[in-house]
């Protein structure tokens, strides 16, 4: 059954803002976080777009994620770690735990190790083993592919960046590990001094712009659109949507869309969205609701029901328009959507 409402996906963007990544990761190998079902894309999809551009590393939360890659045979790290509930599929190979506590590490140990990676903190104080249980032996005996940290405020100006970096550095040959990684898409942006030997992007890998350095690299990948359920006319002085917070001062055009908070389209975007129909840019209006949003129509614009519309392509303005996040806007497109990548 066809959806009225849609993804477009650019595969060619997609795979552009990786080669971007990649080169501004200098000697460092670019991996890609495809969590989050691919940050709302469609993990599988990503994945393999990007395995064919030659991404050779990926990163998703926990082993459902892990699974659902399993059948592309890819390098897959599983950032959450290992429970008792995941050691089978862990111990089948299909991906690596990133072993983040140390009854994380004795878990891997005592169910026969293997390659694995290990994350440590170096200040964010979320989730790894301390630089003191690396310096006591906590890994002692584990074959690690990859140590890693993350960066707490790469997306900023913060001296608590370059803090990370030097502890981070101060750990090289510490443990054994083939590679080091800190640097996520902002941290890519910071420098090659934070790239190490390999990279993590994920934002702007699907076009986010976690810092303005990266402004002009990163392309949009997403469209959203969404079909035109109903015209009508709203006179002066009637509201419309709930709460009646929009009142026409003037006899006004408004088309009804197959689009609400249910889809991702959150209530922030209430009075502040932006819809467009080729080139003519059409205001939000009222409330977003569950399923529908309004939008208010120029004098004359032939807008039929059944017609799409784009609705807030640039993920920054979209964020600062709605309050949210770049990473909430991408990860919280709904199931309803058809996704059609070109």
């Amino acid at each position: 059954m066809p959806a009225p409402l849609r993804l477009r996906l650019d595969g060619d963007a997609l795979v552009r803002n990786w080669q971007t990544l990649d080169r501004m990761s200098g000697r460092a190998a670019c991996g890609a976080a495809v969590k989050a079902n691919g940050y709302g894309l469609g993990a599988v999809e990503v994945a393999r777009r990007l395995a064919g551009a030659g991404c050779r590393d990926f990163f998703v939360s926990n082993w459902r994620e892990a699974v659902e890659l399993a059948p592309l045979g890819l390098a897959v790290s599983v950032l959450h770690g290992v429970r008792d509930e995941d050691m089978a599929a862990a111990r089948a190979g299909i991906a690596r735990p990133v072993l983040n506590t140390p009854a994380q590490v004795a878990r891997w140990k005592a169910g026969g190790g293997g390659a694995c990676d290990v994350m440590v903190d170096t200040g964010m104080n979320r989730l790894g083993v301390s630089a003191q249980d690396i310096a006591d032996g906590l890994l002692d005996g584990l074959t690690i592919e990859t140590l890693m940290s993350h960066l707490a405020c790469a997306d900023e100006d913060a001296a608590m960046n370059a803090v990370q970096r030097d502890r981070f550095a101060a750990l090289q040959g510490m443990t054994g590990a083939r590679r080091m990684s800190l640097a996520n898409s902002a941290g890519i942006a910071l420098g090659h001094d934070y790239a190490f030997d390999l990279t993590r992007p994920g934002l702007a890998v699907y076009g986010g712009v976690p810092r303005g350095e990266l402004g002009d690299a990163v392309v949009p990948v997403v469209t959203m659109e969404a079909q035109v359920l109903q015209r009508r006319l709203v006179r002066a002085g009637e509201s419309v949507g709930y709460n009646a917070t929009w009142t026409a001062k003037a006899d006004t055009e408004i088309a009804i869309v197959n689009l609400g908070y249910a889809d991702g389209y959150f209530r922030g975007f209430s009075d502040h969205g932006i819809a467009s129909s080729n080139a003519l840019s059409l205001p939000v209006i009222g409330r977003v609701s569950m399923d529908l949003v309004a939008v208010a129509l120029p004098e004359g614009t032939t807008l039929p029901e059944a017609d799409w519309l784009s609705f807030d392509t640039d993920l920054r303005g979209a964020a600062a328009r709605s309050g949210m996040s770049q990473y909430e806007l991408l990860t919280s497109l709904g199931t309803r959507f058809s996704r059609c990548w070109t």
